[in-house]
């Protein structure tokens, strides 16, 4: 199941090439017909064949088609769709799409991957009466009535978790506890493994530089990330392999050089900043904490080149194989490999 974001933005050029160009994982697009249509044939020409007919919509309990789409609410007016410039009607609609992909995954028991939304469009539409808005990843949450959600991402080379996400730097220190710690932890430790590594090595960041330098820089690596750590030292104990708090720069550092499988992060761009320098365009962002498997692309609404048929699909793309792979059922425990992943 596929949310196509924000019509007025490079979300359904993206969600319908990756779509048509995957083999093997039958997508279901949710989003306004007439512009999964129009961005159809944006992608036509470097499609080939696959690019040249008509979408067609989706038929509840019927065979799945290779690609087949969802109209989420009434179609949307010409000026509601222009390239590059959301409007109060698009802000409602890209919330509508994703609402209903959410439900239909959650009763079909489908993954959910999710195009690229404009917060600002969402929370600043007076018809989409949703002013808080956040992101998916809050919103999500709310939605699924999950005790909790963890962002990560997920790369080649670097697989990462945050402890917050969307929250005012200011408010960071006062946002972490030690529960809210050990779900970052705890959901990072499960996804790697899932990902192939059976005993994963997890480095837990400091909040402040240096790992607060023995509290000349700050307390909150004894208060609460050290305790943290402790707690699920105990509860994972020969599952997985636990260091921290470290300093984030080294323990990306030592991450991308293979060091560590994964690093938990204290908030948004402590994660995303080395994440987006090393891998953008290829890390899949994965919602973990809920009851559906959920993946998004790990860049944005694109206004600035939506309509010129030039945004690069490999983000949704893998979104989509990576949220068909979590959400296939686990090897049974004889079948797993056995030592470490490599």
């Amino acid at each position: 199941m596929i949310s196509t974001g924000c019509p007025a933005g490079i979300g359904p050029e993206v969600a319908v090439s990756a779509a048509l160009r995957l083999r093997g994982v039958p997508c279901v697009l949710v989003g306004d017909g007439p512009t999964l249509e129009r961005a159809r044939e944006l992608v036509a020409d470097r499609l080939g064949a696959r690019g040249r007919k008509p979408l067609v919509p989706f038929v509840p309990g019927a065979r799945l088609p290779p690609v087949s789409y969802v109209q989420a609410g009434p179609p949307l007016r010409a000026k509601d769709r222009r390239f590059g410039k959301p409007s109060e009607r698009s802000g409602a609609a890209q919330l509508a799409y994703l609402e209903e992909a959410f439900r239909l995954a959650r009763s079909q028991g489908w993954p959910l991957a999710t195009a690229p939304v404009s917060k600002e469009a969402i929370a600043g539409s007076a018809e989409a009466n949703c002013p808080d808005f956040r992101g998916h990843t809050e919103w999500l949450e709310a939605q699924d009535g999950a005790d909790h959600s963890v962002m990560c991402f997920a790369a080649p080379r670097l697989v990462t978790s945050l402890v917050t996400t969307h929250v005012p730097l200011a408010q960071v220190p006062a946002a972490l506890t030690v529960e809210g710690v050990s779900h970052a932890i705890a959901e990072l430790v499960g996804l790697l493994q899932r990902l192939g590594k059976p005993k994963p090595r997890v480095t837990v960041c400091s909040l402040n530089p240096h790992a607060g330098e023995g509290e000349l820089l700050g307390s909150e690596e004894r208060r609460v990330i050290a305790p943290a750590v402790a707690a699920c030292r105990e509860r994972f104990r020969r599952r997985a392999e636990l260091v921290g708090p470290m300093g984030a720069e080294t323990a990306y550092r030592k991450a991308y050089a293979g060091v560590f499988d994964g690093v938990v992060a204290m908030y948004h761009d402590q994660a995303t900043i080395p994440m987006k320098l090393v891998a953008f365009g290829e890390a899949v962002n994965v919602t973990l904490g809920l009851s559906i498997v959920r993946t998004s692309v790990d860049h944005g609404t694109g206004y600035d080149i939506a309509g010129r048929a030039t945004a690069d699909d490999r983000g949704m793309a893998a979104a989509i194989l990576l949220a068909a792979r979590l959400a296939a059922p686990a090897p049974p425990a004889h079948a797993r490999p056995r030592g470490r992943a490599r």
